[in-house]
């Protein structure tokens, strides 16, 4: 077992959001995303599935087409290449969130989509 200190608002020193990776291994990775109140979330769709759970503030989120209003509580499912984003952040927001399999990166040009049927 591994007790992991997470879900603390801490924005890049700039006041920007921020992503801390809290622990990653093969089969998933799981960090803390803090979005101060008024910034922007500028974040490329994922190679891999990702979960939110929302636990402080208060924002929009958009993935693919729908679009919802987040609080304590929220807890999001977003597909592996979905564009998706927070906005209207109007209290610092906090979510876990959750990689499957581990973080590695968004999609590059040479990067097959398992949509497509491809390996």
């Amino acid at each position: 077992m591994e007790i992991i200190d997470s879900g603390h608002f801490r924005p890049a020193p700039d006041g920007s959001p921020h992503y801390a990776e809290h622990l990653s291994v093969p089969a998933l990775s799981f960090g803390t995303y803090s979005l101060p109140a008024g910034s922007t979330d500028d974040q490329s769709p994922h190679l891999q599935d990702e979960v939110y759970v929302v636990t402080r503030g208060r924002a929009r989120f958009t993935s693919g087409a729908r679009t919802v209003d987040v609080a304590p509580g929220t807890s999001l499912f977003v597909p592996a290449r979905e564009p998706h984003r927070f906005h209207d952040i109007t209290e610092d927001l906090v979510a876990l969130v959750l990689f499957a399999p581990a973080y590695s990166g968004v999609p590059g040009p040479a990067d097959p989509d398992p949509a497509d049927g491809l390996d």
